[in-house]
């Protein structure tokens, strides 16, 4: 690559005045003239603080004194690697032209391998015909075209170190006085171009010195992202843009593969696995990072629509460097991902790890690029570190999630336990209740037994006693009767409530007039009521009620209900039997509520204010203690609910007690959502 310098004419005309009248006088005072220019040059080396302009100086000075057209100094190595420095020089005239720049910059190419290789003496090239094979496509280019160059390599130290070359663009015959002119002042200039080159060297030293430390800054910051608790995507993250900042690239992609075909380690030799590929990692260098505007962060796209990352497997996992993407076989052109078209330049460089390709590391330039051994063998240690990284992350993923496994499998094995010990403790809770109410149930039952017996025993020796009276005799067969009377009902409940239990028979509906039934029913309590100071408010429907039931059972739900609460109700209160209709979920309901006033129920005995034998705290009154039992074993055999609910009066010690019946107001025989 050859440096461009712009143009500066320094002040040497007034100086140089008495060399350019004319050529005889040149060639007399020829050896005045060199021992002038080679002190001019030499005052321009030691005077020039910037080496970059002081060839520019140069062939300046040489210009002018040859009076030529164009003068062109350039520096030489035999190093590939080392930059070369070149300097140009047009006379005033072609400066003026429009195409001066091109002009100038075309002249660089002249300082080509076969000029170099021809300037092994002072030579004469007139109308290009001896190198026009080399020469002729760039003069055929120039606006004014090139008739006569005279040449000479420069040595230092008994190596060539550049050439010299004096430009006309009209034919002209170079005399030996200015051949010799020139091969004096070589020395001169050798010197200068050697303090180029040796100032190129030591710029060249010193980028390499500033890219070594890069490359080390980023090997110290890998290792420490690499020891690191960052999350493996935000660690590649941070790898792939280091990457790219240190190695000067305009864009950097980090891509990793996922594959879908399970024997893809038995794959052939160049088979192109089925596998997905997401960029996990973006860096561009005219993006602010600060920001997460990474448009392609976690878009994906399939191995077989790149042909670029598909060589990778065809070339067995050699770096892919292509400095024109756009220029691709069709068959290996890269997926749009890459942007090829703003960068056409790109480093493919895969993530192996015991031959299998995790990914990719893609480096993009916007201009050719020549990738230095140096560069890629970082940009290999990058590789291989990022590929350890990811084998790791997904091994401790993998091991992480086995723990979680059998953490999970271990926590719900002691949860079952737990479970089980839990249930296990119910049953046992459960199985002491139950011994406890069986023990309370067969007391209960004792009592119930018993205390009619002892009543009849004792009527029974009171009957035998002489000289009792008519009177004391039907009284005590009254007692017989009566207690005989309670023993039958007792037993015949217990077997009521044994079949409707054991779901022995299925309920006999008919269709009755509720409101008749109810009215029926209340008259035939209307006594007890009357004894206990009590009267009843009744509240049926306008309309006849029709009610689909089995009357019986009906019947017995009403008259224990209304029993409970002559025993219960505190004197001198009403209490309050209320009918409705209502339509739940397209099913015709009958509400029936009961409601009195007495001692308030707790939320505790109303949990089994309807099992046998179980009454209230602190309550006694005469009875089986089987009522309430009953009337929930009838509800239930006619497929209906019934709650109770206990709520404070305010200033008082009572509560309204409501017990609230739900029968369905048809069976499902009949059509279940409209009365007959």
């Amino acid at each position: 690559m050859m440096k461009k310098h712009s143009l500066s004419l320094p002040q040497y005309t007034n100086d140089l005045e008495q060399l350019q009248p004319y050529r005889a006088k040149l060639m007399q005072q020829q050896e005045d003239t060199a021992h002038a220019l080679a002190q001019k040059i030499n005052q321009i080396i030691a005077n020039s603080q910037a080496k970059s302009s002081m060839l520019q100086e140069i062939a300046h000075l040489l210009g002018v004194a040859f009076q030529v057209d164009c003068c062109c100094l350039v520096t030489t190595t035999s190093d590939e690697s080392s930059e070369v420095s070149a300097a140009n020089w047009c006379s005033e005239q072609y400066l003026e032209s429009p195409n001066s720049s091109e002009i100038l910059s075309k002249q660089q190419l002249l300082i080509s391998p076969p000029v170099v290789r021809c300037a092994a003496e002072p030579l004469t090239i007139e109308d290009i015909a001896t190198i026009q094979e080399n020469l002729a496509i760039v003069c055929q280019s120039l606006p004014i075209p090139i008739k006569s160059v005279l040449a000479i390599p420069t040595r230092f130290s008994g190596k060539n170190n550049g050439v010299i070359s004096l430009i006309k663009f009209q034919p002209y015959d170079w005399s030996e006085s200015e051949k010799q002119l020139l091969k004096q002042v070589e020395s001169s200039c050798a010197i200068a171009l050697a303090q180029v080159a040796q100032t190129q060297k030591i710029t060249n030293q010193n980028q390499y010195l500033h890219q070594a430390d890069q490359h080390q800054s980023l090997i110290k910051q890998l290792t420490i992202l690499s020891l690191s608790n960052l999350e493996l995507n935000q660690m590649l993250q941070l790898v792939i843009s280091s990457t790219a900042e240190s190695l000067a690239a305009d864009r950097g992609l980090l891509i990793l593969l996922k594959y879908t075909d399970p024997m893809f380690r038995n794959r052939q030799k160049k088979q192109i696995p089925k596998a997905k590929a997401t960029v996990v990692g973006e860096w561009n260098k005219n993006q602010n990072l600060s920001h997460t505007g990474l448009d392609n962060l976690n878009q994906s796209f399939w191995l077989s629509d790149c042909g670029l990352c598909q060589r990778v497997f065809v070339e067995s996992g050699k770096p892919i460097m292509i400095n024109n993407c756009t220029e691709q076989k069709e068959h290996w052109q890269p997926n749009p991902l890459f942007a090829v078209e703003k960068f056409p330049a790109t480093l493919l460089m895969p993530l192996e790890n015991q031959g299998k390709v995790l990914g990719f590391v893609v480096l993009q330039q916007q201009v050719a690029r020549s990738w230095q051994p140096s560069e890629l063998n970082l940009v290999e240690m990058v590789c291989a570190q990022l590929s350890n990284a990811i084998i790791q992350s997904q091994t401790l993923r993998q091991v992480q999630n086995l723990v979680d496994e059998r953490t999970e499998q271990l926590k719900r094995s002691l949860e079952v336990q737990a479970k089980l010990y839990e249930r296990t403790k119910q049953y046992v809770e459960q199985l002491q209740e139950l011994n406890e109410l069986k023990d309370e149930f067969v007391s209960n039952l004792s009592d119930r037994l018993r205390y009619p017996l002892t009543n009849m025993r004792m009527s029974i020796r009171n009957l035998r006693l002489s000289g009792i009276s008519p009177e004391r005799q039907t009284r005590y067969l009254d007692i017989l009767e009566s207690e005989c009377t309670k023993e039958i009902n007792l037993i015949n409940d217990l077997l009521t409530l044994q079949k409707l239990e054991s779901h022995q028979e299925a309920p006999q509906f008919q269709t009755i007039d509720l409101n008749t039934q109810i009215n029926d029913l209340v008259a035939a309590v209307e006594k007890p009521f009357t004894d206990q100071e009590l009267s009843v408010s009744v509240d049926l429907p306008k309309e006849p009620l029709k009610l689909q039931t089995e009357v019986e059972s009906f019947d017995r739900i009403l008259q224990e209900l209304l029993n409970n609460v002559s025993k219960y109700s505190e004197r001198d209160t009403i209490v309050h039997l209320q009918a409705t209709h209502r339509v739940e979920q397209e099913v015709n309901q009958v509400i029936i509520k009961v409601t009195n006033i007495g001692r308030g129920i707790s939320q505790e005995e109303a949990a089994y204010i309807f099992d046998k034998f179980r009454r209230g705290k602190g309550r006694w009154t005469p009875g089986t203690g089987l009522g309430l039992a009953l009337v929930k074993s009838l509800v239930q055999h006619l497929h209906g609910a019934i709650t109770v609910e206990s709520n404070p009066i305010d200033n008082s010690n009572l509560s309204e007690i409501c017990f609230t019946l739900t029968l369905p107001q048809f069976s499902a025989a009949t059509h279940p959502h409209f009365p007959q």
